[in-house]
């Protein structure tokens, strides 16, 4: 990408910078300028190449996030006009309420939350590889991190509802959306969606959670887009063209698996540790639904990997292949499944440990 774009690291700098600037602020006014000077560095990076899909991309974008940006600055002001201040602070007006109501639409709009995720798929789906690896990860940790803020600001009941909704509806539309999908970047628009869904479900049972479970899917996010990236040169754009695969895009393959939550790759560790933490709290319900939206989402993932393997074995056998290429399996793949392995191994020796100790006691 910087190849065609010597300035690109200028527009990253910039990109970060207003990220930065945006999460360490507590005046509105400079939350809103940070998420400004992220959408200014960002921009350039979708319409490097000038192709059609690119710019009606990156229009796409532009009017989505100035319509988050608008609902954001709207609450803030109805909420300075109730408090005469621009600071973040907790207060049980109707006018504070109206206003925080504002900007968490504002921010899930942003990140593409359900019900505001129809723009998502179709931004994700003109783009190159790095710009979707930086809009499935990058951008959303801004609005994260403010939608924390907001619900550590105001913990009531219906917002924890509305939370729950969204993620719910995010869970079910990642996983639905994603079985008509024939191209790839559709199809890991809508993984991300569902992935929010969970993301936003763990923010209601602690912080820390919420960003265990990002950790990992931006660790599996950066392997899975860079071997795409890798492996492309225009052969893996849509999933027809998957039938001749090497180990690398086999490796691909394997992150996908992770990424939909399959045990025991790492994928699954975060999934687990939501619904480990929510099990003990009153909306196991929701939890359900995010369960069954994720084994859609796991559906088309495996459906994918088995028919790429089983039309490849109709052609040539696989240990020839691996024979014939001197290539390793790459060293993601590996760390995937012993982190996943790992993890599991840890977590059943600390649950066979407080078994033991509660029945002693």
């Amino acid at each position: 990408m910087f190849s065609s774009l010597p300035f690109g690291y200028l527009f990253m700098l910039v990109m970060m910078s207003g990220t930065i600037f945006s999460i360490s602020s507590i005046h509105w006014l400079g939350i809103w300028a940070g998420l400004e000077i992220n959408l200014i560095g960002f921009l350039p990076m979708l319409v490097y190449q000038k192709s059609i899909s690119e710019s009606e991309s990156a229009v796409k974008y532009f009017i989505i996030q100035a319509l988050g940006s608008g609902l954001l600055m709207l609450g803030s002001l109805i909420t300075c006009g109730s408090s005469f201040t621009w600071d973040m602070y907790s207060s049980s007006h109707v006018w504070s309420i109206l206003g925080l109501v504002a900007m968490m639409s504002g921010l899930c709009i942003k990140m593409g939350l359900f019900p505001f995720h129809y723009w998502f798929p179709g931004v994700m789906a003109g783009l190159p590889w790095l710009p979707c690896l930086l809009l499935t990860t990058w951008q959303k940790v801004a609005p994260l991190f403010l939608v924390v803020s907001l619900f550590d600001l105001s913990q009531s009941y219906w917002l924890i509802v509305c939370l729950c909704l969204a993620s719910v509806g995010s869970s079910l539309i990642g996983g639905i959306g994603g079985m008509n999908q024939t191209q790839v970047r559709a199809l890991l628009a809508y993984s991300s969606i569902g992935h929010l869904g969970w993301i936003m479900f763990s923010i209601i049972h602690g912080e820390w959670v919420m960003k265990t479970y990002f950790s990992i899917y931006v660790l599996i996010s950066v392997c899975m887009f860079l071997g795409l990236w890798y492996a492309d040169s225009g052969m893996m754009k849509n999933l027809d063209s998957l039938k001749d695969f090497s180990f690398a895009q086999l490796s691909v393959m394997v992150l996908f698996l992770s990424l939909g939550g399959l045990p025991p790759l790492l994928g699954f560790i975060s999934k687990w540790l939501v619904m480990m933490v929510s099990t003990s709290s009153s909306y196991l319900s929701f939890l359900l639904i995010l369960i069954v939206g994720s084994l859609m989402s796991l559906f088309y993932y495996l459906s994918l990997f088995f028919s790429m393997i089983l039309s490849y074995l109709k052609k040539q056998d696989l240990v020839k292949l691996y024979k014939s290429q001197n290539i390793i399996v790459p060293g993601v793949v590996v760390i995937n499944m012993l982190g996943g392995v790992m993890i599991l191994l840890g977590n059943s020796l600390n649950l066979i440990y407080a078994l033991v100790i509660f029945h002693e006691s």
